[in-house]
């Protein structure tokens, strides 16, 4: 199984329906386990996917709408009951801290876990917030009626070599980690720096963007994404809902991921209004070649570093 897979917990959006559960989504990433979004039954949502609460080591929100981060509660009551050896980070618009801290003592528990509340700052761009040896975590404001970020998860900076050019200097072996380390090394009275035989590796993506009109920040968010995930949360129908209430369409999700150049667009946060996705997916597909639309519980795997 692939050690980048993205699931889908929940996909309805106000309101949860017979088949589809309030927001929520998990990445597991190189062993590391992240969780985007935290309406009501993520915790059993979890539980039909086969992924361990106790595994979490990031709950990254987007906003503090109800179907977001209604179960933010139980989830981070469970996480304690567990007890963890590791902490876990939970991110979020800054300006809403308050209901933030009103989840947290929601109600009576023995707290015994090491949870780290991270706020982030309204930006126009994305910023990192978070970096670990396995990824990095970046965040941007987006356009919805109250505040909200979006995040993008990438692979840290690396580089590839060209194995081809090794081999012609004799770099072979214990020497590669030497030049690696050294950034420069003499074999057979020939000088190699580390830039002439290798290159900046292409690194996995991942581009996390909910409730919001079509902006700058989502743009920048999904620049050059293996996968980007978008609410798609009304059809052309209805795209004057759209703009009253500051979600966006198939279309436009569409249209955000080919100005971004993301590979692949997933989308998902569909109103109760729809029975089945065809038309969002037809509409999105008439613009971008990789379409799908997220039913609860489904994966999808991420393409790991190129090069």
């Amino acid at each position: 199984m692939s050690d980048l897979r993205f699931t889908a917990l929940g996909t309805s959006s106000l309101v949860p329906t017979r088949t589809r559960n309030h927001n929520g989504y998990h990445l597991a990433w190189r062993g590391t386990s992240l969780l985007f979004d935290c309406g009501e039954g993520t915790q059993r949502q979890l539980t039909h996917a086969g992924i361990g609460v106790r595994s979490l080591q990031v709950i990254a929100l987007t906003h503090l709408h109800g179907d977001h981060c209604l179960g933010l509660p139980g989830v981070l009551q469970r996480i304690s009951l567990e007890r963890p050896s590791h902490p876990v980070v939970v991110t979020f618009p800054a300006e809403s801290r308050e209901y933030v801290e009103r989840l947290h003592r929601a109600s009576i528990y023995h707290d015994q876990a090491e949870i780290v509340f991270l706020p982030v700052e309204a930006a126009d761009e994305p910023r990192e917030i978070l970096s670990t040896p396995r990824f990095v975590l970046s965040a941007a404001s987006l356009d919805h009626r109250v505040p909200t970020v979006g995040y993008r998860v990438e692979e840290p900076p690396g580089i590839a070599f060209d194995k081809v050019a090794l081999a012609e200097r004799g770099i072979q072996g214990p020497r590669v980690g030497q030049l690696r380390r050294e950034g420069r090394i003499e074999v057979d009275g020939r000088v190699t720096t580390l830039e002439e035989v290798s290159r900046p590796r292409e690194r996995a993506s991942l581009a996390f963007i909910m409730d919001t009109r079509p902006c700058r920040g989502a743009e920048l968010l999904a620049k050059g994404v293996d996968l980007m995930v978008m609410e798609a949360t009304y059809a052309d129908d209805c795209a004057h809902l759209a703009v009253e209430h500051g979600h966006s369409t198939a279309a436009q999700a569409a249209e955000v991921a080919v100005a971004a150049g993301a590979r692949r667009l997933a989308l998902t946060h569909f109103s109760t209004r729809y029975t089945d996705t065809g038309q969002h997916l037809a509409e999105a597909g008439a613009i971008h070649p990789d379409v799908v639309t997220l039913e609860d519980l489904d994966q999808l795997t991420l393409t790991g570093s190129r090069g």
